[in-house]
């Protein structure tokens, strides 16, 4: 498999290069997850990078490579929206 020398911004890993492996389309993944040991031995703490353009060409505006940006809130899912899987509208209380 083909592998990236990939940037880290913001977080612990800040300034960081690892190799990331890429994709059948050339791109690495959206999401890079780190799991970190807990010292008490508990359960362990994940960290959560976003991929993000490095730059974007002058003429075509196409992205020049891939970095990736520290997520503190670490969301699990930003997968498509589909109407039937939307949480419904909060309703307010009859009176």
């Amino acid at each position: 498999m083909k592998s990236e020398d990939t940037p880290f911004e913001g977080g612990p890993m800040d300034g960081r290069v690892l190799p990331v492996l890429l994709g059948p389309t050339g791109h690495p993944p959206k999401t890079y997850r780190i799991p970190v040991p807990d010292a008490a031995g508990g359960p362990p703490t994940v960290l959560v990078y976003r991929r993000v353009p490095r730059g974007h060409s002058k003429r075509l505006g196409l992205p020049q490579g891939w970095k990736y940006a520290y997520d503190p809130e670490g969301e699990t899912h930003r997968g498509p929206r589909w109407p039937w899987s939307r949480t419904p509208a909060p309703t307010e209380p009859n009176e």
